[in-house]
């Protein structure tokens, strides 16, 4: 797959996409996210937690196993800095093998919602029993509060954590007997962004730890610059969640003081000299695609980015989806997008050399 020729404004000059039809009750809660999160982006850079919050349910940890036997419980990896995951464990016979161990950052621009916000806690369910995977969805520190590289650190220390350099996964949580070996990174938005990072620090680093990432799923990851793509530029306006001003402020929020969008944590694509560098082993990687994000430039792009460098990556598009479609179950595409984790999953490093998907 070639990189995304680069593109300015007055090469915009396509008709108008029109968004697929979407039912009224995501159109309503998308409608409120989008509400909450332009009154919680003050404009001085900092965030009304207490707006925000009153959209953002959360879901108690629950050490009762639900109807699919899958119970969550939190634990805490640093009380000192708030660093805490929620863990997802799915029913296992006493005689079954270890399962995979899947590392799961959440989106939110750097800036809002949480393991337990409700979203991210029902995908993570849905991810731990569809897959048989234990999943750990990452408390990580917010933006601007904590900008870059926190979310960054963050992940590494839970990575550390599970190599047992704190003990490991406590017992008390029920945790099946998990493989260190087949551990997966996967963020949906930023926390796709996150996972990249995360997996190029640990990759780049000689680690003496048993975790061993076998792959990256990133879904619609949150990469930037400070060109606007033809996509960015196509669906301003038109497309819901993520537009310019929005995404503007995030990176605002997130990079350090005085950096524009070509910093090295948003533009990671290879267009911007110099070419980034990727270290030898970085794992095979998944990218997820929606054809009605405007992130889907840079996406493509990455891919690309991964392909010149010799990584294993297998993109899959979903042609009508809008950027966060996979918290919304009424969507056929949020169950298919469990089904393609899971086979990149099962296959482990043979999933990613497969080609590019379209999932109409």
């Amino acid at each position: 797959m070639e990189a995304t020729t680069a593109v300015n404004a007055s090469a915009t000059t396509q008709e108008t996409p029109r968004l697929p039809a979407l039912p009224w009750t995501v159109r309503l809660q998308l409608f409120g996210l989008m509400t909450a999160t332009d009154i919680a982006q003050r404009r001085d850079g900092t965030v009304n937690r207490f707006a925000f919050s009153l959209a953002d349910r959360q879901a108690p940890a629950r050490a009762r196993p639900d109807k699919a036997g899958v119970r969550t419980g939190d634990v805490t990896i640093d009380a000192a800095r708030g660093l805490s995951a929620r863990v997802f464990s799915p029913p296992s016979a006493a005689d079954a093998p270890p399962l995979p161990v899947v590392v799961y950052f959440h989106g939110g621009g750097f800036a809002f919602f949480s393991a337990a916000s409700v979203p991210v806690d029902a995908m993570c369910r849905r991810l731990c029993r569809e897959a048989g995977a234990v999943v750990v969805s990452v408390n990580y520190r917010l933006a601007p509060e904590h900008p870059y590289p926190a979310a960054y650190d963050d992940g590494v220390d839970v990575l550390r954590f599970l190599g047992g350099d704190a003990g490991g996964l406590p017992a008390d949580l029920a945790v099946p007997p998990v493989d260190l070996s087949r551990c997966y990174l996967a963020g949906d938005s930023a926390g796709g962004n996150i996972a990249h990072h995360v997996a190029h620090r640990w990759t780049v680093t000689t680690q003496t730890s048993p975790v061993r990432l076998a792959g990256v799923v990133l879904i619609q990851p949150f990469f930037g610059g400070e060109e606007r793509t033809a996509a960015e530029l196509r669906l301003e306006g038109v497309a819901p969640v993520v537009n310019i001003r929005r995404a503007d402020w995030v990176w605002r929020a997130f990079l350090p003081a005085g950096a524009d969008r070509n910093h090295s944590a948003a533009h990671v694509t290879g267009e911007a000299a110099p070419e980034p560098e990727l270290p030898e082993g970085f794992p095979p990687a998944m990218v997820v695609v929606g054809g009605f994000d405007p992130l889907q430039d840079w996406q493509r792009r990455y891919a690309a980015m991964l392909r010149r460098k010799g990584t294993a990556v297998r993109v899959v598009e979903f042609p009508e989806a809008v950027h966060g479609f996979y918290i919304f179950p009424e969507l056929a595409d949020a169950g298919r997008i469990i089904t393609e984790i899971k086979a990149f999953l099962e296959a482990g490093a043979g999933a990613s050399t497969g080609a590019d998907e379209s999932v109409d």
